[in-house]
């Protein structure tokens, strides 16, 4: 049985990590150096940082605070925001990143997937996708970094994992923005439909409140890791409890 992930997610807005329910009303939660180094001791298997602003602010990311980072890590780091030319994506591989997510972007121009898994490979390609229900449908939305922007597409989100894959993505984060910030648990329901429609790793983002609900989520949904925010960053649960409660589920963990 492959190991189960335990993915630890900073999302970034002017130099803090902030977290929002349903993203909107982000509140602070600290420096994203003092974090992604807690979470390092602490036992994520992956640290994922999103500088959510940058795609609606048409930039991209600080290599030079990006490298800082990645001189301090010895687990993945995934990076995202604003990502939009494959130089821009080699450059965060380069200044140390090991994995790239890419988002709106994507979602403006598709082929943007292939020519970044073309040049860095598939390992290296992720691609989120932010997704809500909508007349008993999910359907996917872009610039969801701030209320202000957000935009919901035309596109299914079922339809887009797949043409993603297709187009050579490597793993795909699904945050279920309706569970977003709301520690309800995760959305079950639509990670265990994308599991179906896809081969490639899916990572499940959104609704963590408690360590049960990790485990709950690998049962129902067969996912390859699960992602947190707030509940980490507000020490509401550790993430060796988290690992010790998946574990004690009957799924293989990195103790």
């Amino acid at each position: 049985m492959p190991t189960k992930r335990i993915i630890a997610c900073l999302d970034v807005k002017g130099g803090r990590v902030v977290k929002g329910v349903r993203f909107e009303g982000h509140a602070d939660a600290g420096d994203p150096l003092d974090l992604t180094l807690r979470y390092r001791d602490e036992g994520a298997d992956e640290i994922v940082i999103y500088d959510i602003a940058a795609s609606a602010e048409r930039r991209t990311l600080d290599y030079a605070w990006l490298s800082a980072v990645a001189r301090k890590l010895d687990i993945p780091l995934c990076v995202a925001g604003g990502i939009r030319t494959v130089e821009q994506a080699v450059a965060c591989l380069d200044h140390g990143a090991d994995k790239v997510s890419i988002n709106s972007p994507a979602l403006e121009r598709p082929d943007f997937i292939n020519e970044l898994a073309d040049v860095a490979g598939t390992q290296c390609v992720v691609v989120g996708v932010d997704s809500r229900a909508e007349g008993g449908d999910w359907m996917t939305y872009q610039y969801s970094g701030d209320a202000s922007t957000i935009r919901r597409t035309p596109r299914r989100t079922l339809d887009w994992i797949v043409e993603t894959q297709q187009r050579g993505a490597g793993e795909i984060v699904l945050n279920c923005m309706d569970r977003d910030g709301t520690r309800d648990g995760y959305d079950i329901e639509q990670l265990a439909a994308a599991r179906r429609v896809l081969t490639i790793p899916l990572i499940a983002s959104g609704g963590a409140g408690n360590a049960v609900h990790f485990a709950q989520v690998f049962a129902g949904a067969d996912v390859s890791g699960a992602l947190a925010a707030s509940i980490f960053h507000f020490r509401r649960v550790q993430i060796s409890e988290v690992k010790a409660e998946v574990a004690k589920a009957g799924f293989e963990v990195r103790l």
